[in-house]
């Protein structure tokens, strides 16, 4: 009988040992991805703002168009 609580004892040993080896893999794995996920958010952040940046800059652009046409056009009207 005592060899049997010992054998079980041993297993539950292993068991617990390889449960708590297993749980902090899953740690492990949650801290990743968590990192994963703040580096992707960050990611879309300065690309959002990348965009803001390059609209505003089409805008400012197509308004210097704009203000060359009329000189241009003010300037043909002249000659």
């Amino acid at each position: 009988m005592k060899e049997d609580t010992a054998i079980i004892a041993e297993q539950l040993a292993d068991l617990t040992r390889t449960v708590e080896s297993m749980a902090a893999q899953l740690q492990a794995l949650r801290d990743r991805a968590d990192d994963e996920q703040q580096r992707a958010d960050k990611q879309q952040e300065r690309s959002e703002v990348q965009q803001e940046r390059i609209d505003l800059a089409a805008r400012e652009l197509a308004e210097v168009s704009d203000r060359l046409q009329a000189a241009a056009n003010a300037l043909r009207e002249s000659i």
